[in-house]
C-alpha cells in the first residue's frame, strides 16, 4: 500500500474546502427530474442506508416504495465525510448519511446557506485502538507516535486532534508532537498489522474487524456521541424535490424505529449487505452482530455533540471560525416530533 503524502493530502482537503467556500452554486449539477440521489459509507453506523440497500436488492424495497409516485432513488457510496459533503454542495448527491463533523465544516465553510441537518441516525460505534501489547493510554503517551484515520476531516480525524491537542499536543495538518495519517478504512486493519502506525481512530465495523483480525485492543470510545446524522441540500428542501426528500425522511424514521425493534433481522440485513458493499468474502456474521451491539440507532441528534463537533474541528486547526449552528436545524426533526 503506498500512502499519500501529508502534503498532498493536505491540498486534497484544501481544495475540497475552497469548493465549500464557494458553496457550488456556479458549479452545482442540474437536478435529473423524478431522481432522489443519496449517499451513505459502507459502515455499520450508516445501517439505514446499507439495510435498505440490501431490502431492494431482495426484491423488498424500503425507500423507493415511499417515495412519491413516479420517482426513482440512486445512492452514491463513500468513503468519508468530507467527500460526501463536498458531493452534497455541488450537487452531485441530494442528501446523505454522513457523520456530524463534516457536516459542521460544509455548514461554516459555507456560512450557513446550503447544508442541513434534517435526522440523527446513528449513535456510538467509534473507537481508538492500540496493538494488544501497547501501553499507549493517554494523548500524552502519543507524542512522537503515528495514529490512523479514514479521511482527513471526517468525524473520527476531526475527534483524534482534538483529543491529542486537549492532551497538550501540538497538532496540525502535516504533523506536530503526534502524526494522524489519514488512510482508507479497508487498510487500516494491515496498517495496524505490519506497525506502519501506532493506533487506528475509526467507526463499526471496522473497529471490531481490526479486533477480530489482528488482536488489537480499545482504549477508547464514546458510545453516547452522535455518529451518523441524516444532511441535506437546502435547495432539495425547497424546491421540485421537497416532497421526495420529505418522503425520504420519513422512510428514515420508520426504518430506524423498524432496526430497533428486529434486531437480528437487522443483523442478517446488515451482514449481507456489508458484505456486498465491501466485496468482502471474509466478513463473518458475529463481527457484524458485535459491531451491531455497539451502536445505537436513533432519529435524535444531540445539539451538544454538534457543538462538540464545531468545536473540536476549530480546536483541530481544521475551521478557522465557529458559527451559529440554528441555521444547521432548520428542518431537523428529533424522535419528540412528527
Amino acid at each position: 500500500m503506498r500512502l499519500l503524502p501529508l502534503k498532498t493530502l493536505a491540498l486534497a482537503m484544501l481544495a475540497g474546502l475552497a469548493a465549500l467556500g464557494l458553496g457550488g452554486c456556479d458549479k452545482s449539477a442540474k437536478p435529473e427530474e423524478n431522481v432522489l440521489r443519496a449517499g451513505f459509507f459502507p459502515n455499520v453506523t450508516h445501517a439505514q442506508a446499507i439495510i435498505a440497500r440490501q431490502m431492494q436488492r431482495q426484491g423488498s424495497p424500503w425507500f423507493e416504495t415511499r417515495l412519491p409516485q413516479g420517482w426513482k432513488l440512486e445512492w452514491q457510496g463513500f468513503n468519508a465525510g468530507p467527500s460526501a459533503m463536498e458531493s452534497l454542495i455541488t450537487g452531485s448527491v441530494d442528501l446523505t448519511y454522513v457523520g456530524p463533523g463534516p457536516v459542521i465544516n460544509a455548514h461554516v465553510k459555507t456560512r450557513g446557506t446550503h447544508v442541513r441537518l434534517i435526522s440523527g441516525a446513528a449513535v456510538g460505534g467509534s473507537a481508538l485502538l492500540v496493538p494488544a501489547d501497547s501501553t499507549l493510554k493517554t494523548p500524552a503517551d502519543f507524542r512522537g507516535k503515528r495514529i490512523a484515520t479514514p479521511q482527513l476531516g471526517n468525524t473520527q480525524d476531526v475527534a483524534c486532534r482534538a483529543w491529542l491537542a486537549e492532551g497538550g499536543l501540538r497538532i496540525h495538518i502535516s504533523g506536530g508532537d503526534a502524526k494522524v495519517i489519514p488512510t482508507a478504512n479497508a487498510e487500516l486493519a494491515d496498517m495496524l498489522a505490519r506497525g506502519d502506525t501506532d493506533a487506528v481512530w475509526t467507526v463499526e465495523p471496522w473497529v471490531t474487524r481490526i479486533e477480530k483480525r489482528t488482536g488489537a485492543k480499545v482504549i477508547l470510545e464514546r458510545p453516547d456521541e452522535t455518529t451518523t446524522v441524516l444532511a441535506a441540500d437546502r435547495r432539495v428542501l425547497t424546491g421540485p424535490k421537497k416532497d421526495a426528500a420529505a418522503a425520504f425522511l420519513s422512510a428514515h424514521r420508520e426504518l430506524t424505529a423498524w432496526i430497533k425493534a428486529h434486531p437480528a433481522e437487522a443483523v442478517d440485513l446488515l451482514h449481507k449487505g456489508l458484505a456486498y458493499e465491501q466485496r468482502a468474502k471474509d466478513l463473518p456474521r458475529e463481527v457484524v452482530e458485535r459491531a451491531f451491539s455497539r451502536v445505537r440507532f436513533t432519529v435524535d441528534a444531540n445539539p451538544a455533540d454538534l457543538d462538540k463537533a464545531m468545536k473540536d474541528a476549530h480546536k483541530a486547526g481544521l475551521l478557522r471560525e465557529t458559527s451559529d449552528l440554528a441555521p444547521l436545524r432548520e428542518f431537523y426533526h428529533d424522535e419528540n416530533r412528527p
